[in-house]
Order: structure tokens, then C-alpha cells, then sequence
């Protein structure tokens, strides 16, 4: 089936000219075949209760497009809505598409103030949006198998730098504004499938660092690229010949294949947009901006459509 989104936002703009449409290409997108129940998952011919394909009528005589349908089976109402991070939204699916399409297409990212001007919603309701959007960017759990092949590994620090800090004299003493630490970040990348996994940690140590791979990379069908940090040599004693090391410190960036250039340009990426873009992550959501790189580094080689 041809991706119902097109390529461009004129094509977007053409394709869903009105919030009727929107929820026609949503039903396209996430129904391809026929509608599924999302309450018992059966198919077992729902039908459609808008009557003549028109608008239903609220309580309160106001016609709405929303396109509802009911279940043969469990005889419950749902739309294509239901169970979605579009499930009880007060915005325009219209504009949920159009978010959904700039976010999946723009490589720096885009902040919610951005979305807050375009659109002409609040910024609660910006805020909102992209932070959803995150969330159903994250692979599910369950869905993620062990790491095989070449994995090159790296951690960074993510916030503000410690030279930034600005204090006042105040009286005999000095009084300094408090900088938040720097959250540390491990990066996993699959140099054969261009995977990434990154993972907001508590500390940098051999501890952590090896109960974060381990927890994603198959240590018997893997190699694992990393720097000289010492925190990767109890993987390395784990994966014996599985782990080979790049020492940055003596300018080596590159043996054979060995490297870690690939985990380097993704936080390149990463931090240069959240400096140009957002400006600041708090710790508490970091992991969601860190689900968005990760899906956008991931699918880099599908289109905008596509993806």
C-alpha cells in the first residue's frame, strides 16, 4: 500500500484537507485490511455507524467527524483512536499528523515552543503533544531482542557545563547558582542494522556500564567496540575475544575496524540538538528525547514517509 502520508506538507496539507480526512489516513495507516476491534482484537466485520458517511451529531447538536465504529463481537464502540496516544485528545487529529510527520522528519529534532507558534495551541498542549509522540517512538519492551554482530558502545554526559556557573558577591561571602550534575548516557550501536539503544544511568562504572550491556547486547554472537574506559573491562572479561578496544587517550581512533566513530557522531547529533533545539532536557525526561534520537538514527534510511 502506498504510505497515505506523502513526502512534502504541501502533500500532507493536500492529502488531509479537513479532520474527516485525517481519520480516514489514520485508518489507512494503522487498519490496511479492515478495522480491528481494539477492545477483544477480533475483525469479524465491525460496521460503521456514521450514517451515509456523514458527521454524528453530539449532545449538544454540533456535528463531529469523528468516525466511530461498533463491534460485532463485544458490541463495543471504538475508533481508530482507541488505544492510541490519540485516544482522548481535545487537539485536532489533523494537527496530531502534521506534528507527528515534522517530528519524524526533522534530524535536529523540534522544540514545543516551535509547535506552540505554528500550530497556535498553548504550551502545555505543545509540551504535551511532542512528549507523547516519544513515548510511541520507544520500541516496546518485549519487542527488543538481544544485540548480534558488531556493537560499538560509548557513553556521554548530557546538561550544562560546569564553567557556565555564574555567581554573585553578596555581603563577605560568595553565593553561587546550583548547576544540576551532568546525567550520564550509555549509547548501543548495531554497526551491521544501524540500531541504536541508548540508556540514562545512574553512574559511569564497571557495574553499571556491564549490567547495561549485558542487558542488551547477546555477549556469544557479539563483538563490542568500545574506548579504554576502564569501566568496559569487566565486559571485556565477560566476552573474552568478543571485546576490543580504541584508546583515545594516546590518539587512536581507528584500528582495523575497530572504532567507536559511529556512537561518537550519534552523540554529536544528539547533544548539538539538544544545544540548538531544545536548550535543556531535565534528567526526568531525558530518556524520551533519547527514545526519539534512537528511532530517527534507526530508521535514518527510510524516507520521511516511511518513517
Amino acid at each position: 500500500m502506498t504510505n497515505p502520508l506523502g513526502l512534502s506538507i504541501p502533500a500532507l496539507a493536500a492529502r488531509i484537507p479537513d479532520e474527516a480526512a485525517a481519520y480516514e489516513v489514520l485508518e489507512e495507516l494503522r487498519w490496511p485490511d479492515r478495522p480491528v476491534c481494539p477492545h477483544c482484537g477480533t475483525a469479524k466485520m465491525p460496521y460503521f455507524l456514521n450514517p451515509q458517511g456523514e458527521g454524528r451529531k453530539t449532545r449538544t447538536g454540533k456535528v463531529s467527524p469523528r468516525r466511530v465504529w461498533k463491534c460485532a463481537e463485544c458490541r463495543k464502540q471504538f475508533s481508530v483512536l482507541t488505544g492510541t496516544i490519540f485516544h482522548g485528545t481535545k487537539i485536532p487529529v489533523r494537527t496530531w499528523l502534521f506534528v507527528v510527520v515534522e517530528m519524524c522528519a526533522s534530524k535536529n529534532g523540534v522544540a514545543a515552543r516551535e509547535i506552540e507558534r505554528k500550530y497556535g495551541l498553548t504550551p502545555k498542549s505543545a509540551w504535551y503533544m511532542t512528549q507523547r509522540i516519544r513515548e510511541a517512538m520507544k520500541a516496546e519492551p518485549g519487542a527488543l531482542l538481544p544485540m548480534v554482530g558488531t556493537v560499538v558502545a560509548d557513553e556521554a554526559y548530557i546538561g550544562g557545563k560546569t564553567r557556565k556557573k555564574h555567581g554573585s558577591f553578596q555581603g563577605a561571602g560568595k553565593v553561587e547558582k546550583i548547576v544540576p550534575p551532568k546525567t550520564p548516557v550509555v549509547t548501543l550501536i548495531n554497526q551491521e542494522t544501524g540500531e541504536a539503544r541508548s540508556r540514562v544511568v545512574p553512574s559511569v562504572t564497571a557495574d553499571t556500564l556491564a549490567s547495561t550491556i549485558m542487558a542488551q547486547v547477546d555477549v556469544d554472537r557479539a563483538r563490542l567496540f568500545t574506548d579504554e574506559h576502564q569501566g568496559y573491562k569487566m565486559v571485556g572479561r565477560w566476552m573474552g575475544l568478543g571485546h576490543e578496544a580504541v584508546n583515545h587517550g594516546h590518539g587512536e581512533y581507528v584500528r582495523g575496524d575497530v572504532t567507536t566513530n559511529p556512537v561518537e557522531s550519534f552523540f554529536s547529533q544528539l547533544k548539538r540538538s539538544i544545544d540548538g533545539t531544545h536548550h535543556h532536557v531535565s534528567p526526568e525526561h531525558l530518556h524520551r528525547y533519547l527514545a526519539e534520537f534512537d528511532f530517527r538514527h534507526t530508521t535514518r534510511k527510510m524516507t520521511d514517509a516511511q518513517r
